[in-house]
């Protein structure tokens, strides 16, 4: 069973050794490892050119992140495709734990799982805020990120790869479009990617505007949505007037949401803070509801500007949950 490892990169130097590094340590190496670059400026390229210690070939393709791993994909020449992306780092046994399943039984898809690799305060309180952690998977529902997921090279034949036409949530619709196919994914939780969240709140927003944009843009989750409109245009205005005219006690409903919005995280974060003292671990308490609110409001700005492109688009967009 020929195994291939295949990522995406884009002006990625800072970064590019760490994963090289992880990759070369491997307990199980993989047969070849393919990188499509997407047009680097700096020194990515000459980082890969140089890489002597893994069977490395470097692709190149222009365009969105689809096209590339679908380039990347079409030019390996493993049976098993394992994908990961840039800015990671593996854990020595991932690649090992990640390709037992399909040595097991006839598998398709096997999801690994991810951790944080938080450097500051802000980004231990993300980690907490946004990422799931091990025991909140349900494994038959879980649709992992193409940071740790491998999934036999027919398999993605056969659904058409990965969708050229949309920028983000690309391996949320492969995920779907493989379970559709295929069935629930094997997990295989010590398939190990750690990546470092967002730094600050800014990068955060780009890119949480830019998933919902992608959830406009394929026509998903609009129960989710729609319910994060709801509470915030609709429900929180609700109480605060209530509680203006009729009675305060309205606005005690405002802290009724508060577990339920902000529990989670603060849950996560205490598993993660523990090299903390006390004054940094306030700080990354507060973030918690900033980082969720934050996150909240660039969805509600990124969903309909994706839908908008929908509507513009239509007839040209592929009805991906019929492939």
């Amino acid at each position: 069973m020929r195994v291939s490892v295949v990522a995406t990169v884009l002006n990625e130097a800072q970064s590019l050794s760490r994963l090289l590094d992880s990759l070369a340590a491997q307990t199980r190496l993989p047969d070849e490892v393919v990188f499509c670059d997407g047009g680097s400026t700096d020194g990515t390229l000459p980082l890969l050119e140089a890489e002597s210690r893994l069977p490395l070939r470097v692709i190149q393709r222009t365009g969105n992140i689809s096209q590339g791993r679908n380039a990347a994909i079409d030019a390996a020449t493993g049976d098993i495709i394992a994908v990961t992306d840039a800015g990671v780092w593996l854990s020595p046994r991932w690649l090992q734990k990640i390709v037992e399943p399909f040595e097991r039984a006839e598998t398709q898809v096997v999801s690994g799982f991810f951790l944080p690799d938080p450097q500051t305060v802000f980004e231990i309180a993300m980690g907490a805020t946004v990422l799931p952690a091990l025991e909140d998977i349900d494994p038959v529902r879980f649709l992992p990120s193409s940071r740790s997921l491998a999934f036999r090279k027919s398999a993605w034949r056969a659904v058409e790869g990965y969708p050229e036409w949309l920028d983000y949530c690309e391996d949320l619709i492969l995920d779907l479009q493989l379970v559709q196919r295929f069935g629930p994914f094997a997990f295989a939780p010590e398939a190990l990617v750690h990546f470092r969240p967002r730094s600050n709140l800014r990068a955060f927003l780009v890119q949480y505007f830019r998933y919902a944009r992608g959830d406009g843009k394929a026509d998903l989750w609009r129960r989710r949505h729609a319910i994060r409109y709801l509470s915030y245009l609709v429900a929180a205005p609700i109480i605060a007037i209530a509680g203006a005219v009729a009675s305060p006690w309205w606005w005690g409903l405002y802290l009724i949401a508060i577990p339920g919005m902000f529990w989670t995280g603060w849950r996560r974060l205490a598993r993660l803070w523990k090299e903390l003292g006390p004054a940094q671990k306030l700080a990354a308490a507060l973030w918690v509801p900033v980082i969720r609110v934050a996150g909240d409001v660039a969805k509600m700005a990124g969903y309909p500007v994706g839908v908008w492109w929908r509507w513009r688009h239509r007839g040209q967009v592929p009805d991906w949950q019929a492939l």
